[in-house]
């Protein structure tokens, strides 16, 4: 016999945490057939001499929920080494949806995840091809993507597909919980592999209303999570104020399934605050409670317009223009009582904004592009908040800035990223797209947190990026170098690896732009067995037969149907 694919002379890292070992890996009929000793030919060869040999990277927060119908490839993710992705989170999606809510759903992505209502609108046309959550994913099957997909079904969509535009507006009647409740069972049933929800207070959707899973009183989201004990899966929540670990634990309790929040990030909880949710989230394991926090490795970077600023939004005063004129926000911008109260109010993660934010566009003066705002403001005498206004209405609100809001204290991420209690996420792929790119996510922890500084060991590293995230969201045969297994496997250059500089493209739909870095060091990305990026160049037709494939209740399903383990 001989392989379809045969690696040789790397480091073989499993993805368990278990000391890497030099040997081989033969690939056959998409899984691993040898690990370690593989004696036979391989059809195509990759020499892995110096490099790791690791199972592929697991990204449980992503938004490709509407991309992938448009870029089957689900650029950029790929690129570096994720060859499975779950979509579906925050309570986002856009199934179930209604025709008739189309595009307030597209609308809600727009305002919560940043995403070009233009680029929505023309990827997805007129008729979707699905209604329901389990057309949905036959739609997602038949459509066929690059990489492995795991899919959680939004409280958002489905509250407005029972209540319609009444989901911003009020609480659930009982009817209403109970038809919700339905659903999500025949969601779970359908190949789900969770239910999500978002309480947090920056989440406003269309027209400035906060998105329908924030109008859901507790009763109804522990009514919604009930399937999930019954049928399987795990719950996504975004925490928001009454809904944190106290309301978090009762359900955990009740359904016996692991809760994922997002996120722990520095800065939210205070000086040294992280420190005291660690040991409240050991507490609660300890007492078999599987509430586990979401922690990003990289800098929460937003680049954004006065337009749309984000990074503001989670103060009520921004968050109300929102549902205003554009007239309206440019007076209120001008208006110098205004700009006293923002400076007045900043919530305690925008107190010095400015002395972590970098003019991106400006093309009134170019060479104050990639210069910090606060530095500018010293230089001109002036005060940094009105500098910021000033340069966004001599631009029509088209200049660009970017600033770090939350997760820059390096010594409290390199704690939590270590913490076993954790797990890595948050690179919200495929969400504001013109704003951050950290879909490299993967390539920044190899080399800043295990290459540069050494805080995780190659194999630690390897494990956040693998087995750690598939066994909290219940994705059951992926993470792992196994014989066996499913081949999804990445080789790379632990010398070399990294994430790229970011750059501007203009290649969404309707031409709309987006972030991207690429990948540095990565040799070799297989789905299924397939060979499908080499040397940073795609292997594959993205026209043609893709190797991904839906994980339907967290594993490889054949046809619709869940495979035997």
């Amino acid at each position: 016999m001989s392989y379809d694919i045969k690696i040789v002379g790397g480091t073989i890292v499993d993805g368990t945490g278990a000391p890497g070992y030099r040997g081989d890996v033969g690939i056959s009929d998409g899984r691993v057939v040898a690990l370690g000793d593989a004696p036979e030919a391989g059809r195509t060869v990759i020499d892995a001499t110096g490099k790791a040999v690791c199972p592929g990277f697991v990204d449980i927060h992503t938004h490709y929920d509407a991309q992938v119908l448009w870029d089957r490839m689900m650029t950029i993710s790929p690129w570096h080494g994720v060859t499975t992705a779950v979509v579906g989170n925050c309570g986002f999606g856009i199934a179930p949806t209604r025709p008739e809510h189309r595009r307030l759903i597209l609308q809600t992505l727009e305002n919560v995840e940043g995403m070009s209502l233009d680029a929505l609108e023309a990827g997805l046309g007129d008729d979707w091809g699905f209604e329901t959550f389990p057309e949905y994913l036959d739609a997602l099957e038949r459509h066929g993507m690059a990489i492995n997909m795991g899919v959680l079904l939004g409280h958002t969509p489905l509250r407005m597909y029972v209540m319609g535009e009444d989901a911003v507006e009020r609480a659930a009647t009982e009817d209403e919980v109970a038809r919700m409740r339905d659903l999500v069972r025949e969601g779970l049933e359908a190949g789900a592999v969770g239910f999500s929800t978002s309480k947090a207070v920056t989440h406003w959707g269309y027209h400035g209303k906060p998105v329908p899973s924030r109008l859901a009183e507790l009763d109804e989201i522990a009514a919604l999570a009930s399937p999930v004990g019954d049928v399987g899966g795990m719950l996504q929540v975004n925490v928001g104020p009454g809904f944190y670990l106290k309301e978090l634990a009762p359900i955990a309790r009740s359904t016996g399934r692991t809760i994922s929040w997002t996120a722990m990030l520095t800065g939210l909880f205070g000086p040294g605050g992280h420190r005291k949710q660690l040991d409240r989230t050991a507490d609660l394991v300890e007492d078999g409670l599987n509430i586990i926090p979401q922690v990003a490795c990289r800098p929460l970077n937003f680049e954004f317009q006065f337009e749309a600023p984000f990074p503001f939004e989670a103060m009520t005063m921004f968050a109300e223009l929102g549902a205003g004129t554009r007239e309206a926000r440019l007076a209120k911008y001008a208006d110098p009582a205004w700009r006293q109260q923002v400076r007045d109010k900043l919530i305690p993660v925008l107190v010095g904004w400015a002395d972590r934010t970098t003019i991106a566009v400006y093309p009134p003066e170019p060479a104050l592009e990639e210069r910090n705002l606060a530095d500018i403001a010293r230089e001109r005498g002036v005060d940094t908040t009105d500098l910021a206004f000033d340069m966004a209405l001599k631009t029509d609100l088209k200049a660009r800035f970017r600033t770090a809001v939350l997760n820059t204290d390096e010594e409290a991420i390199g704690e939590m990223l270590h913490d076993p209690n954790t797990v890595l996420g948050l690179s919200d792929a495929g969400a504001h797209a013109s704003q951050l790119c950290d879909a490299c996510f993967s390539t920044h922890l190899l080399s800043h947190w295990v290459r540069e500084k050494g805080v995780l060991t190659l194999e630690q590293g390897i494990r956040a990026l693998t087995s750690r995230p598939a066994e909290v969201f219940g994705i059951t045969d992926r993470g792992r170098l196994e014989v066996g297994l499913p081949a999804d496997v990445v080789v790379f250059d632990p010398a070399t690896i990294a994430a790229a500089p970011i750059k501007r493209v203009y290649d969404l739909p309707a031409g709309a732009d987006r972030l991207q870095s690429d990948a540095i060091g990565i040799d070799a990305v297989i789905v299924n067995g397939t060979l499908l990026r080499r040397n940073g160049v795609d292997q594959v037709d993205p026209a043609g037969a893709l190797p991904g494939r839906l994980l339907r209740r967290g594993r490889m399903a054949e046809r619709g149907r869940l495979a035997a383990e």
